[in-house]
């Protein structure tokens, strides 16, 4: 199983959710909030701890992935189209971590914030790990 962390208060990162379920046809992924018990177990068990807590976690093959490449390997697995971004997981890492860190430094001032972490509704409750 893959697992996605993801700010559980953050606008983009919940509307990023949606889109990656939208297109996630083969069921490759569930998703946890950083702020939730699951997503703190995680975040200790692979020694991110006070690292990271602004990103999109990607756990694959018992592996923690981060930031672009995180999003990278999503893209990856979501095949088609969305495949080709791989190749910039080619490139250094600062690189793509440049523009993802400038995007998640203002991700609230930019898309918003919501009082409390998001609750999925009874339709996609299998997809979440609490």
């Amino acid at each position: 199983m893959n697992i996605i962390l993801f700010d559980g208060v953050c606008n983009l990162c919940n509307g990023t959710v949606n889109w990656i379920i939208d297109r996630d046809k083969r069921g490759e992924f569930k998703f946890a909030s950083l702020q939730s018990d699951y997503g703190q177990h995680i975040i200790m068990r692979y020694n991110l701890q006070n690292q990271y807590l602004d990103t999109i976690v990607l756990i694959e093959n018992d592996q923690a992935f981060i930031k672009s490449a995180a999003v990278l390997r999503i893209l990856k697995r979501l095949g088609g189209i969305y495949s080709v971004a791989t190749i910039f997981l080619l490139l250094p890492s600062f690189l793509p971590d440049f523009f993802y860190n400038i995007v998640a430094r203002y991700r609230y001032s930019w898309f918003g914030k919501r009082d409390v972490c998001r609750v999925p509704d009874a339709s996609l409750k299998e997809k979440f790990i609490e």
